[in-house]
């Protein structure tokens, strides 16, 4: 049995396999079909889920109820779209920001020194080594009304007499929005420095003796061979800040809510898990599409080859 099993490589894969694919099987195949069941059922007056089969949960998530105040079968409220919009926005904006902070410093980091390359890096994984919910509280002590940032603008206001009023910069969206890219701006730097690290030093040689200037270099040879790092970075970014909860907790005061905050009240503070499970799994299948039409453009971080 040993011989054969030697012999035959689809059941030496097989096997190997076998451990991740139980693994998977038990923790993500599963909850997510139980999270299914969950999402078409209906939340009974304690709490509790009451099994059946109902679109009902769908239905308000899309802005559609039946309990309405003016007495009409059916009303709209866009509440929950908003939110789902809100949170596409955000993210997009998000990975935007995050690929233009991150793609001059991973060209620096990729062209510095070989001695200091490992330094940099450093300097850029400092910050994981720090509690998530510490770093975005580290922001609050910056944007907050009485905080470093509106101190140093009133300390700079006061040396040219100039009136100074404290920017309300905290518990809004774009603190939500700084403090989202300040999170996933090393998931970003990497990807990319690894990609700008491979790129042959003989291609810029090649590029200058056939008399491209720096900016065509740039659009010819490094952006395209740099493109699975931003690609893989990308993904990185978009898909887990569709998700979040805690910076727009922290950081918006609770008043900017996204997908996130959405599912973890329904869950929590509502005990509604029938509409938080179905909340859950129309943010996976928006989060799906996005990134199938997104990988389907621009490829899944393979090799482009350079025309």
């Amino acid at each position: 049995m040993l011989k054969r099993l030697r012999e035959n490589k689809s059941a030496q894969g097989t096997l190997l396999a076998s451990p991740t694919m139980l693994w998977m099987i038990g923790l993500l195949i599963i909850p997510l079909l139980l999270t299914l069941v969950v999402s078409f059922g209906q939340r009974s007056p304690d709490g509790d889920v009451i099994y059946s089969f109902s679109l009902d949960n769908y239905i308000r998530l899309f802005g559609y109820s039946t309990d309405c105040d003016n007495g009409q079968a059916s009303c709209f409220d866009p509440l929950y779209l908003q939110i789902l919009w809100r949170s596409l926005t955000l993210a997009f904006n998000t990975t935007v920001f995050v690929i233009l902070l991150a793609y001059p410093l991973a060209y620096f980091i990729a062209r510095a020194h070989p001695l200091r390359r490992n330094t940099f890096l450093f300097l850029v994984l400092i910050p994981l080594w720090t509690n998530f919910v510490i770093r975005v509280y580290a922001w609050m002590m910056l944007l907050r009304t009485q905080g470093v940032i509106n101190l140093m603008l009133g300390w700079l206001a006061g040396l040219f007499n100039i009136p100074f009023t404290p920017l309300e910069m905290l518990y809004t969206p774009g603190a939500v929005l700084v403090g989202m890219v300040y999170e996933f701006l090393p998931f970003m730097i990497l990807p990319i420095y690894t990609s700008l690290e491979k790129i042959d030093n003989s291609l810029y040689e090649a590029a200058a003796d056939l008399g491209a200037n720096g900016l065509k270099t740039f659009a010819r040879v490094t952006l395209p061979l740099s493109m699975p790092g931003v690609v893989a970075g990308t993904i990185l970014v978009f898909i887990p800040v569709m998700g979040t909860f805690i910076v727009s907790d922290i950081l918006g005061g609770r008043q900017v809510i996204l997908v996130g905050n959405l599912i973890q009240r329904q869950f929590l503070d509502a005990r509604d898990p029938t509409f938080g499970s179905a909340a859950s799994l129309i943010l996976m299948i928006l989060t799906l599409i996005v990134t199938y039409f997104y990988t389907r453009k621009f490829g899944f971080g393979e090799e482009i080859v350079v025309a």
